[in-house]
């Protein structure tokens, strides 16, 4: 056990067993004084004094001497040196530095060699440390050794090399007044040669004043146009720059117009594909609309045709009906006034004649009968007879008669019958024909109802065919630019992690874990933009950073990693929640900077901790000059609107952004295209 002891005023000692490191604290010892051969230390050297042997070695390595300096003997130039009761002296050695310390100060190896010789620890003496041997030497030694070694010890050589040293300097000073004088003497005729020159140095300075004044004129006028050439260069230059700006500006337009334009010629190829289509279709339409029509117009005609006829028809039957109306009223004005008198008169003309015929034929046959009645009959029984025949004639006659007035007077009821008749039966079509006028009127209205209703559903067939077409191109469209957005994505970062992100989404339902629980996703999907301005610093704070994915504890993250590495399906960074150590940031009260993750984005409150592990110690400056000041003053990283990086380690990172590469845009693209494609989904 090593032990240690007060030092004493005058000697100490260091005693040991062999290895135990006393040759060590001795080399140690010089080397911090500075001693011979450790003055200039190669990298080997270097290298041999850190390590040596097997193990992990050492990056640097230093010794350290404290000296008292109560008696005033260590006397330097600073203030530091001489007025402290301790001086501190430390060497420092690494692999690729050898430093020396005073007061825990920087400084040189002359000037820790100058204060170590005032006090005593001379380089040409170096008799302060008995190392071991030196004793036995001294034993050995003879009489003249032994007193250059007392002298050398008492110092006084460096007094008798001094001497010398300054012998020589006097000799040199000898030689250079010598010098000095010869100089001098040349410098006395010189001078009187000058004296002489003076008048001409005079008009000579004169004239060079005048000289310089006009040259200094030329100059001042060539500087000031020089000036101006330069101001309207540098004017030139910045509309150049302006220029070459909007040139980019525009070229990043004209780009994102052309891939718009590109879209939109691809919806218009699919427009106008859907259009032949439709115009097919159309031209189907309107040939079944043609032969529909051709048809329809032939039914038309002939219905036209039959409406006609039934027309002429009606025509003929009313004037036909006319007709008889009139020749019925005429018949039976006739018959009322004409016919029925005569008949009447000419019925009982009649009678009477048929009285008066009858009663002169009875007083015919009476004459008749008287005259031959003696000669015709030869008895009264045939006479009787006879008569009784008569009789029967006559009333026969009478039958007849009254026979032929009973088939007269159903004639004339027939007649008058028929009449009653035909009027009603007129009448019947006169109602059946308005019947039917208005049950075609009815027909014709229902049939041009139809026809309009089956036009309109037509149409409307042809509507929903074309929305339906037009649908499912907007559909296809949509998935194309989900797809697009899907690439774009892919694009800007890297290929193992979107190899990770892909694979993650099906790993997470087949270990069925709880997504908003135990998974949330990469940082991008969680986090929201106040502002779009925002959008390019927040990336350029992030960096790779919106790739990570969010868990909840290093449980659910070992488990996908498993997955991940089992499957070869990329590399994801994981940030659990119960893992993360952030601490309260206390970010600076001013008007040139503020906290990013308070002013830029927006998430949710118990993913805070992942939050504040990327974007805690950010804070979002006004220029790069600003970021700079503060990023050193604050040791947190400062990023400008423009996605200029200023880090708390020092360096700068900014430039050109081409925004057609940003993350975050392209993950609003894809975004917004599975929003269009879902509602397009939906309304199909």
């Amino acid at each position: 056990q090593p032990e240690v002891e007060p030092f004493s005023e005058t000697t100490n000692a260091i005693v040991g067993r062999n290895g135990s490191g006393k040759s060590n604290l001795f080399d140690a010892i010089q080397f911090v004084l500075l001693a011979p051969k450790f003055w200039t230390l190669r990298t080997e050297d270097r290298q041999a004094l850190l390590h040596e042997g097997s193990g992990q070695a050492a990056v640097n390595a230093y010794v350290e001497i404290i000296f008292s300096n109560t008696d005033g003997r260590f006397q330097g130039d600073s203030a530091s040196t001489s007025n402290n009761d301790e001086i501190i002296l430390r060497r420092t050695v690494g692999k690729k530095k050898d430093e020396i310390f005073l007061q825990r100060k920087k400084t040189t190896k002359n000037e820790v060699m100058s204060l170590l010789e005032g006090a005593g620890f001379s380089k040409s003496n170096p008799y302060f440390i008995v190392q071991q041997g030196k004793v036995n030497a001294l034993c050995v030694m003879t009489d003249e050794m032994r007193l250059e070694l007392l002298k050398e010890v008492a110092g006084t050589t460096v007094y008798d090399e001094k001497k010398k040293e300054s012998k020589l300097k006097m000799e040199e000073n000898s030689e250079n007044m010598e010098k000095i004088q010869e100089t001098l003497n040349y410098m006395n005729e010189r001078l009187d040669e000058l004296r002489s020159e003076k008048e001409e140095l005079t008009i000579y300075t004169k004239l060079d004043k005048q000289r310089k004044a006009m040259a200094y004129t030329l100059y001042d006028k060539e500087l000031r146009r020089a000036r101006e050439t330069l101001d309207e260069m540098e004017h030139e230059k910045m509309e150049e720059s302006d220029i070459r700006n909007d040139i980019y500006e525009k070229l990043r337009v004209t780009a994102d117009e052309i891939s718009n334009v590109e879209v939109v010629l691809k919806s218009k190829s699919n427009g106008r594909k859907r259009n032949k289509v439709l115009t097919k279709d159309l031209e189907e339409d309107k040939t079944a609309a043609v032969t529909l029509r051709t048809k329809l117009d032939l039914q038309t005609k002939e219905l036209s045709e039959t409406i006609q006829s039934y027309e002429k028809t009606l025509t003929q039957n009313k004037e036909t009906l006319k007709e008889l109306t009139q020749q019925i009223s005429k018949e039976q004005h006739t018959l009322g006034t004409l016919v029925q008198p005569k008949y009447d008169d000419a019925k009982e003309a009649l009678n009477r004649m048929t009285h008066e015929r009858n009663d002169a034929l009875k007083k015919m046959e009476g004459l008749y009968a008287k005259q031959g009645r003696g000669s015709q009959f030869k008895s009264k029984t045939d006479r009787d007879r006879y008569l009784s025949n008569q009789i029967q004639d006559l009333n026969q006659v009478k039958d007849d008669k009254v026979s032929i007035l009973k088939d007269s007077q159903d004639t004339l009821g027939n007649v008058r019958r028929s009449i009653t008749s035909m009027e009603n039966d007129i009448t019947n079509e006169t109602n059946q024909l308005s019947k039917k006028e208005k049950t075609l009127d009815s027909l014709q209205q229902t049939l041009l109802e139809k026809k309009r209703e089956r036009n309109e559903m037509a149409e409307q067939r042809k509507v929903n065919w074309s929305e339906l077409s037009t649908l499912s191109a907007n559909v296809s469209e949509a998935r194309e630019n989900e797809r697009r957005a899907h690439s774009t994505l892919r694009k800007v970062m890297p290929r193992n992690t979107a190899m990770g992100l892909n694979a993650l989404s099906r790993i997470v339902q087949e270990e069925r874990i709880v997504v908003g629980e135990q998974y949330f996703g990469p940082v991008m999907d969680n986090i929201e933009l106040t502002d779009e301005k925002f959008q390019t610093a927040v990336e350029a704070a992030a960096q790779n950073a919106l790739f990570h994915v969010i868990v909840d504890t290093d449980a659910t993250a070992a488990r996908l990693m498993k997955r991940l590495e089992r499957e070869r399906l990329g590399r994801v960074t994981f940030l659990p929640l119960n893992q993360l150590n952030v601490s309260n940031a206390t970010y600076p009260d001013s008007n040139e900077v503020y906290p990013l993750i308070n002013v830029c984005i927006r998430f949710d409150s118990k993913l805070k901790k992942a939050f504040q592990h990327i974007f805690g110690k950010k804070l979002l400056a006004s220029s790069v000059e600003v970021a700079s000041t503060w990023s050193t003053k604050c040791q947190m990283d400062a990023v400008t609107l423009e996605g200029d990086l200023c880090s708390r380690k020092g360096s700068l990172s900014g430039g050109y952004v081409d925004s057609s590469k940003s993350r975050l845009k392209a993950l609003y693209g894809l975004k917004e295209a599975e929003k269009d494609l879902i509602k397009l989904q939906g309304e199909e």
